[in-house]
Formats: structure tokens, C-alpha cells, sequence
């Protein structure tokens, strides 16, 4: 019964393996997203200023930063707890596949929010004037917060490896 039990909790992590698969599609509609901006910007490039130009690159930049943490989750995230990733020798294979452990999974999500939260208050930071300073306290506030969780968690990580 035990062994029956164990094999069954065990093959229960492919459970994982449509939610890892589902996030692929929440990283098309970001791209489709990233590519809608680009052709809103595009016949309107001449008459845009500069700050609003320097907003939608910083957006594109944040949904370039969401891709990447999303790639980072379901590759790292399937191989440490569904099964390795077996793309052959002869395709190209990011060289960190099957090197990234659950807690250098963590710190790296957490160094991500902390620079999509960085390209967050910068955006707006230079929209200032049209944004109620208790709201920009608070996203000061919500952006420290990461910095310094992502800074603990980081140091508690070197801490507990020794």
C-alpha cells in the first residue's frame, strides 16, 4: 500500500506539466502585446514626444522582462520538479538548463520583479506630473519592499548554503 502510495504522490508531478505548458501561452499574448505597441507607435512616430516615446520603451523593456521571467519559470520550474528537459545535443540548449536549482529559481524571480519594478517606478517617476504623490509614495514603498525581500531572500540563501 505504501509503495503503491509513493508512486502515485511521485507520478503526481506531472500534474505541473499543463500549468508549465499554459504559461507558453500567456508569453504569445504578451508577444502579441509587444508587437501591438510597436504598431500603434510606428504611424505615430513623428508626432510622439520624447517622454511618451521613452514610456512605451519602457514598457516594451517590462514586457521584455516579464517574457524572460516567464521562460526562466517554466523551463527551471519543469526541470526541478516535473522531469529534464531533453532537447538533444545537436539544437541549441540554453546553458543553464538543469543548473538552476529551486533557490537560484527563487533569487532570480526575485532579482526579476525587482528590475520590472525598477522600470516600473522609472516610468512613473518621468509620468510624475500627472500622478497623486501619496501614489507615488506607494510605489516607492511596494518597490523597497521587493528590493529589500529579494536582498533577504538573497542573503538567506548564502547563509543556509555554507
Amino acid at each position: 500500500m505504501e509503495k503503491v502510495f509513493e508512486k502515485l504522490m511521485y507520478a503526481s508531478r506531472w500534474i505541473m506539466a499543463p500549468i508549465y505548458l499554459g504559461l507558453s501561452l500567456i508569453l504569445f499574448a504578451l508577444g502579441i502585446k509587444f508587437f501591438q505597441e510597436i504598431f500603434h507607435l510606428i504611424p505615430n512616430i513623428f508626432e510622439i514626444a520624447e517622454v511618451d516615446l521613452v514610456l512605451i520603451t519602457l514598457s516594451l523593456i517590462d514586457i521584455t522582462l516579464v517574457g524572460g521571467l516567464l521562460i526562466m519559470v517554466m523551463f527551471s520550474g519543469y526541470e526541478n520538479f516535473v522531469s529534464q528537459l531533453d532537447v538533444g545535443e545537436s539544437s541549441e540548449k540554453l546553458n543553464w538548463l538543469g543548473k538552476m536549482d529551486a533557490g537560484s529559481l527563487k533569487n532570480k524571480v526575485a532579482a526579476s520583479i525587482v528590475a520590472i519594478s525598477s522600470i516600473h517606478l522609472l516610468k512613473v517617476f518621468m509620468n510624475a506630473e500627472n500622478i497623486a504623490n501619496d501614489k507615488i509614495m506607494w510605489y516607492l514603498l511596494i518597490h523597497i519592499t521587493f528590493v529589500l525581500s529579494a536582498f533577504a531572500m538573497g542573503y538567506l540563501d548564502k547563509i543556509t548554503r555554507k
